[in-house]
């Protein structure tokens, strides 16, 4: 390690040279990886649901699909808008009565399963389907949706799971900016409150520009990522690892007053610097891989492109960083301020002066907070999380209103399967409470139409590769119990009739997706939970310390996570399970630094109550410039987002900085104090004095 510190001072100039060229293929690389807009997609491909989303991709050539409602339009003005649509690029057809009859013979001589699916006739609204090409979250169809806007204008509203992926590409798009011009400034405020420099903060967020380009820039190996992951990356990239930073800076200031140069510092700093923030960094990288376990693959997704940029925060820490702060030394203490951000030390005496009156009123809030933490509600739709005059929230709801249809679910068979028996199940499931309709080609075929004579856009629509599909309309709303139950029951009349008879669609999908993350949630705690013990177990070679660290810091994720029910919040279903890892992995840390230090001045000589009282004292001031950090990186986006599920998830983060910050700096002594006979007895080599051999 030393003589890598050495070659990083004395090349400091070629270190730079070398990290702006590597900027070049970062932004190449930022450029050309995909944004995934649709969570549903990151489903395990084995359920019924997505294997039902391949066959209408595949076979039915229907990737996606939107559906248009128009109200009180003149026939002729309405087939002239369809007639664009369909020339759109990423559009493979429009559907409209058109397709089955002519015109100019009125709606009423339809059978009434299709005139009240094509048609309200108390407000004149008709719905045309929209077939897409390519899914719903491709760069193509977003594409689409975008001219499709602008054809229909304000003449028409469209609804559909496809059109709400591209409003929450748009807002995103929209809002990245804003995202990291906050993120930053709050950053720079809290470091300059707490250092003496006004040029430090600069240099470090210089400094951390590199591995968060770099981090983005590498991501496309993974081909593509979530907007979630994109839209998170650069906020907790900075708020994590800002720690390594400060570490650096301080290390290197005190090595200054035992070196002959500067260079000699740096080598000392970064040698010492490196294998504490490795240490350090493990726990917050075995919290972000943990989501990685998760079935459903965004976890992966957010886990890797995370641990990565941990990774590159630490290895910038010790290569790039020294580099710019030997450059810039004659700036770094040119202009210098009183620090703001204080040291504890009146908090330090009154905790350890009444550790048991502070472990009571603890253990009361847990109580509370612990009964309150099962009852938080959650959703699971992307709609949820969108504003309510978006495109495709106004389009779903006119839906609702003109036609009763809240979900779609699409229904696969034997396209073999007796023409008898698909029109039994179709009477089975229009005859289940909650549909509204059920659209299948035996109600063209019933209508006296013989099969050979229907248009091959409507024999197309039906029948592909050996399947039948059935489109069947729901009042229900996608995410909810109810829907749930209705689901089961028409997958049970399905596989009565088709033992490989599948339903897929938005509202599956859906049912899926809770069903996968409540397992998740658990699998995804234990593991992350698990890991950092270990973790902290083989670094402070104990059984008891790591149980009071992490039950220390997994408090303070109950607290964060109940208070929603306080407050009537309802989070989004991601927030419960990334959150308590996230949270967990980030701020463990500030109990590893406060017991680290415990068990220096217990090795001093001092009583557990001086130790404690020293550890909260000194500890604290890094604590809360390190929690402040992470607090102001992730805020911002809380304030300023109108995604319910990126600001939910941020502002969970942010608050629960600020509680992990204040259960170490006020409980965690108390705990340090009460149990330092137990971790005495359970730690090998606890507290020897200074120069003992703990080999």
């Amino acid at each position: 390690m030393r003589k890598f510190a050495h070659v990083i001072v004395k090349f400091r100039k070629w270190i730079i040279v070398i990290a702006i060229a590597l900027l070049v293929p970062s932004v190449i690389g930022a450029a050309s990886t995909k944004i995934n807009y649709d969570i549903l997609t990151y489903l395990p491909s084995d359920l019924d649901s997505m294997v039902g989303e391949q066959y209408l991709e595949n076979d039915f050539d229907l990737a996606s699909s939107a559906m248009i409602t128009v109200e009180n339009m003149p026939t002729a003005q309405l087939l002239d808008m369809k007639e664009k649509i369909a020339q759109v690029d990423g559009v493979s057809d429009t559907f409209w009565v058109s397709d089955v009859m002519d015109v100019t013979i009125p709606s009423n001589m339809l059978p009434d399963e299709i005139h009240d699916f094509m048609f309200n006739t108390d407000n004149g609204a008709t719905m045309l389907i929209v077939r897409f090409s390519e899914p719903g979250s491709s760069d193509r169809t977003m594409n689409a949706f975008k001219q499709i806007k602008s054809i229909c204008k304000n003449e028409a509203y469209i609804g559909g799971l496809s059109v709400i992926l591209q409003d929450t590409k748009s807002i995103v798009d929209q809002e990245m900016p804003y995202y990291i011009i906050i993120a930053v400034a709050a950053c720079i405020a809290v470091l300059w409150m707490g250092m003496k420099s006004n040029a430090v903060p600069f240099i470090f967020m210089l400094g951390l520009v590199f591995p968060i380009i770099y981090n983005f820039g590498s991501n496309i190996i993974f081909g593509k990522i979530s907007y979630i992951t994109e839209a998170l990356a650069t906020v907790l990239q900075l708020g994590v690892t800002m720690d390594y930073s400060i570490f650096l800076l301080h290390r290197y200031e005190e090595e200054k007053l035992v070196s002959a140069t500067d260079e000699e510092a740096m080598e000392r700093a970064i040698v010492n610097t490196g294998i504490s923030i490795s240490a350090s960094s493990l726990t917050t990288v075995a919290g972000f891989l943990a989501l990685c376990t998760m079935r459903l693959t965004l976890g992966t997704d957010i886990g890797l492109v995370m641990a990565k940029g941990v990774a590159l925060g630490v290895l910038s820490t010790i290569t790039i960083l020294p580099a710019l702060l030997l450059c810039m030394r004659k700036w770094v203490y040119k202009r210098e301020h009183k620090t703001i951000i204080p040291r504890l030390r009146k908090v330090s005496f009154f905790v350890t002066n009444h550790p048991k009156t502070v472990i009571s009123i603890f253990a009361v809030v847990m109580i509370i907070f612990g009964l309150a933490y099962p009852k938080v509600q959650q959703y699971y739709t992307l709609g949820d999380s969108l504003p309510q005059d978006m495109t495709g929230m106004v389009g779903n709801q006119k839906l609702k209103e003109d036609f009763n249809m809240n979900s779609s679910y699409f229904v696969i068979v034997d396209a073999d399967m007796n023409k008898d028996q698909v029109a039994q199940m179709s009477k089975e499931m229009e005859e289940t409470d909650g549909i509204t309709s059920v659209l299948s080609l035996e109600k063209f075929v019933g209508a006296g139409i013989p099969e050979n004579m229907l248009p091959d856009i409507v024999s197309d629509t039906f029948y592909a590769n050996g399947h039948e599909m059935i489109l069947v309309n729901s009042e229900l709303k996608a995410g909810t119990d109810e829907i749930g139950n209705q689901i089961d029951t028409l997958n049970s009349i399905v596989k009565k009739y088709d033992a490989n008879g599948i339903i897929t669609g938005e509202a599956p999908m859906t049912k899926d997706l809770i069903q996968i993350a409540n397992i998740d949630f658990n699998n995804v705690n234990w593991i992350s939970i698990i890991a950092v013990f270990a973790i902290i177990a083989i670094s402070f070679k104990s059984l008891s310390i790591p149980v009071l660290l992490v039950a220390s810091i997994e408090s303070a994720i109950v607290m964060n996570m109940a208070i929603p029910y306080f407050t009537g919040t309802v989070l989004p279903f991601i927030a419960s399970i990334v959150i308590g890892t996230i949270q967990l992995g980030a701020t463990v840390d500030y109990a590893i630094l406060m017991t680290t230090r415990f068990e220096e001045e217990i090795s001093n000589g001092h009583t557990k109550k001086e130790a404690a009282q020293i550890a909260c004292e000194y500890s604290s001031q890094s604590i809360l410039s390190s929690g402040l950090t992470f607090f102001g990186a992730t805020v911002g986006v809380s304030f300023v987002s109108q995604m319910a599920l990126l600001k939910s998830i941020c502002l969970l983060i942010a608050r629960g900085a600020l509680i992990s910050m204040a259960v170490i700096i006020f409980v965690l002594p108390c705990f340090l104090m009460l149990f330092e006979p137990t971790i005495r007895k359970t730690t090998l080599h606890w507290a020897e004095p200074k120069g003992t051999n703990k080999e």
